[in-house]
C-alpha cells in the first residue's frame, strides 16, 4: 500500500501514481431518484412527447434497459413524478387551510398554490401541460377537482350560516380553486405583479364576490336557459 511506502531523497512524490478512485456504484433507491429527478426536469422542459427515454437513461448515464427495469418505461416514470407532485401540492394547500375566519382561508389557499409554482416550478409546468391518453389520473382539472374537494366542507357551513343551499358549495368550491389555479398558471412565466399582491387581489376578487352573493341569482340578458 502506498502509505507503507516510505519516500527517500532518490524518490520523489511525482514518480508515485496514486490509486484510481473507485466508481461508486448507487443502489436501486438512489438510482430511482435519479432517473426520477431527470425526468421530472425533461417533462417539465419537454413535455412528455418530447421526452424519449434514451435522453433520460443518457442524462443519468445509464443504458434504457434500466429505465424500463425501474419504471417500465417513460409512462411509468411519468406517473409516479405527476403522482409526487400532485400530492406535495395537495398538502401545501390543505396543510395552509388553518385559519378559522373565511377571508383567511382564503389567503391561506392561494398563498400555499402560489407557494408551491414559486418553489416547485418544473412540478406545475408538468400538471398544467396534458397529461399522455393513457393517463387518466394527474392531469390539470383532475387536480383543481382534488383541491377544491378540501374546501367544500368550509364553504358549505359558510352557506349554511348565511342561508345559502349547501349543496351548491361544490360548484363554488370548483369556481374559487379553478380562477386561483388559472392565474397562477399565467403568474409562472409572467411572475409580475409579487406574489403577495397577487393573492391580495385573488381574495378581493373572491371574497367580494362572495360577500354580495345572491341567494338566487338572476340572469339579465335574453338568454334564460
Amino acid at each position: 500500500m502506498m502509505d507503507d511506502v516510505a519516500i527517500d531523497g532518490s524518490t520523489s512524490s511525482s514518480e508515485i501514481k496514486p490509486r484510481r478512485g473507485r466508481r461508486v456504484r448507487m443502489t436501486g433507491a438512489e438510482r430511482r431518484e435519479q432517473l426520477l429527478d431527470i425526468g421530472r426536469t425533461l417533462f417539465a422542459a419537454k413535455g412528455f412527447e418530447g421526452t424519449s427515454v434514451e435522453e433520460i437513461a443518457a442524462k443519468a448515464g445509464v443504458s434504457k434497459p434500466v429505465v424500463y427495469e425501474h419504471f417500465g418505461g417513460k409512462e411509468g416514470l411519468y406517473a409516479v413524478v405527476v403522482d409526487r407532485e400532485m400530492r406535495q401540492l395537495l398538502d401545501m394547500v390543505t396543510g395552509a387551510l388553518t385559519a378559522g375566519h373565511p377571508r383567511e382561508l382564503l389567503e391561506q389557499a392561494a398563498f400555499a398554490l402560489l407557494d408551491y409554482i414559486e418553489r416547485y416550478t418544473d412540478g406545475f409546468r408538468i400538471l398544467v401541460r396534458d397529461s399522455p391518453v393513457a393517463q387518466s389520473t394527474g392531469t390539470f382539472a383532475s387536480l383543481i377537482s382534488d383541491i377544491a374537494t378540501q374546501v367544500e366542507d368550509i364553504l358549505g357551513l359558510e352557506f349554511k350560516a348565511r342561508g345559502f343551499d349547501p349543496k351548491l358549495a361544490p360548484l363554488y368550491a370548483q369556481a374559487l380553486v379553478g380562477s386561483v389555479a388559472l392565474t397562477g398558471q399565467w403568474w409562472l412565466d409572467v411572475r409580475k405583479p409579487k406574489k403577495a399582491e397577487v393573492a391580495a387581489h385573488l381574495v378581493n376578487l373572491a371574497w367580494h364576490g362572495l360577500d354580495g352573493l345572491e341567494q338566487k341569482p338572476r340572469l339579465i340578458g335574453h338568454r334564460k336557459s
